[in-house]
């Protein structure tokens, strides 16, 4: 049985929540976002807050229903507040800008990356070795760090390249002579 789905989830001031059958719709002060809810999972709107329920005893739908109740969660929390990551950049001469709704980086190749910034994503570096990456999907602005850290990767050896905030890199030794 589901932990997570059986809390309800509480809409703060200012969010709205409109339920249509197994679309539900999410407004607040940042925008408007929407999900599917699967079939398995039965959603009902009581006052200020939403209760996620399963429709029957089996494993799928009791694993639906943890899943469908985080990601209004989400929802609720990315239109009221919004989500941000932080990425570091590290190595000599690795730096980043924003330009526009581009993002260009030098991460020590032969030339640097114009990464195009997605709509509905804000990418700002207070310094040019870090990048604070926000907006208000979750999944869309973990996919985008996602995809800046792949660019550079951390190596183990030195550390050099782009790593999450907070993330730590195994360091190993290098030869002895």
């Amino acid at each position: 049985m589901s932990r997570v789905g059986k809390k309800p989830i509480v809409l703060p001031g200012g969010v709205t929540a409109r339920v249509e059958g197994q679309h539900v719709t999410i407004k607040g002060a940042k925008g408007e976002l929407s999900f599917t809810v699967p079939s398995d999972v039965d959603v009902g709107l009581e006052g200020t807050s939403l209760s996620v329920n399963p429709r029957s005893d089996s494993k799928q739908a009791q694993a639906m229903w943890g899943m469908s109740r985080a990601m209004l969660s989400n929802l609720v929390t990315g239109v009221s507040a919004g989500f941000e990551r932080r990425l570091e950049i590290t190595g000599v001469g690795y730096k980043a800008a924003v330009a526009g709704r581009k993002l260009q980086l030098s991460l020590g190749y032969s030339h640097d990356i114009d990464f195009a910034i997605p709509d509905g994503i804000t990418i700002v570096a207070p310094r040019p070795t870090e990048l604070a990456i926000s907006g208000i999907d979750k999944r869309e602005v973990g996919q985008v760090a996602a995809e800046i850290r792949s660019l550079r990767p951390p190596e183990p050896y030195k550390g050099k390249g782009v790593k999450y905030a907070g993330e730590f890199i195994f360091r190993k030794e290098g030869k002895k002579k």
